[in-house]
């Protein structure tokens, strides 16, 4: 087996912990900066690959965040191989409308993309909204 060389065996020994490298993050991202916890933020779901938080704004009695740890700007930045990864943030929402007794009931799943469709922090996001009955429609009828 060829030696690792001491860049190659950082790399290794983070992704083994599960944590996220600098290299993942972006040190100007709001999200970026809740994750390592530079700014707090209400944290009702968290583990080594998504974080949940309320929302500063709520539009419904239940708002909740879910983000990827690394930084992805938005859809059109996710890479193939970060497939799973995407998909543990609606395994994280289902987890987190399932402990908080409201699956039954139902919620809504967001998530937008670049300015024309209502992004506003490009740090890939998908907002849980529940708690009461959502209107039906989506977008601008205009």
């Amino acid at each position: 087996m060829a030696a690792l060389c001491h860049t190659h065996l950082a790399a290794v020994v983070v992704f083994f912990r599960g944590a996220i490298s600098m290299t993942e993050m972006d040190p100007d991202c709001l999200f970026c900066k809740i994750v390592a916890g530079e700014i707090p933020a209400e944290r009702v779901f968290e583990d080594e690959h998504v974080l949940g938080f309320r929302d500063i704004s709520p539009q419904a009695p239940v708002h909740v965040l879910f983000i990827p740890k690394p930084h992805i700007a938005t859809v059109n930045d996710i890479r193939d191989d970060q497939a799973t990864l995407v998909g543990r943030l609606f395994l994280a929402a289902r987890d987190f409308a399932a402990e908080q007794g409201i699956a039954e009931k139902g919620f809504r799943l967001i998530v937008n993309c670049n300015a024309d469709g209502g992004q506003t922090v490009f740090h890939l996001h998908m907002h849980l909204l529940a708690g009461a009955k959502m209107p039906m429609g989506f977008g601008h009828s205009g």
